[in-house]
């Protein structure tokens, strides 16, 4: 026997058994269809960043970069979309790195080998070309870095 309390006579509770029978009958009670669970990206053009799919990097130790970063490939209309946002991934990668117990791709699975290669990654050489490019290397120093 189960039982639940509901408010009756005088503001007070009483206790309504449930019996055997009363679960032996299918239930009337009609439950709303449930609402669709809004994407990465809301109706109104916003990012949702409490989207499952973004597995929690939004709130974990670099969230603030990532938000930024994100953010601004969201909003770019570069050709490609994002260039005009290394600095703020670059920033994002730089975080990432002081935590490599969370955001170490061989933690989750990754081996780092895929066939495709990870855009990260890309926008990351890319900064580091376009710094080291901007240093005042002698140009022997930039051709062994190539080798």
């Amino acid at each position: 026997m189960s039982y639940c309390r509901s408010e009756g006579k005088d503001g007070k509770d009483k206790i309504i058994f449930a019996t055997a029978e009363d679960h032996a009958t299918e239930s009337t009670v009609k439950l709303p269809e449930p609402e669709e669970a809004p994407g990465l990206i809301l109706p109104n053009g916003e990012i949702n960043w409490n989207c499952p799919c973004l597995g929690g990097m939004a709130t974990g130790p670099c969230g603030v970069e990532f938000r930024e970063a994100f953010s601004c490939f969201h909003v770019s209309e570069a050709d490609p979309k994002g260039s005009d946002c290394i600095e703020a991934f670059a920033s994002m990668q730089e975080c990432m790195l002081k935590y490599p117990e969370i955001y170490d791709k061989k933690s989750e699975g990754r081996d780092g080998d895929d066939e495709e290669e990870d855009p990260m990654d890309k926008l990351a050489a890319e900064s580091s070309a376009s710094k080291t490019q901007n240093s005042d290397e002698k140009p022997a120093q930039q051709d062994a870095k190539k080798d």
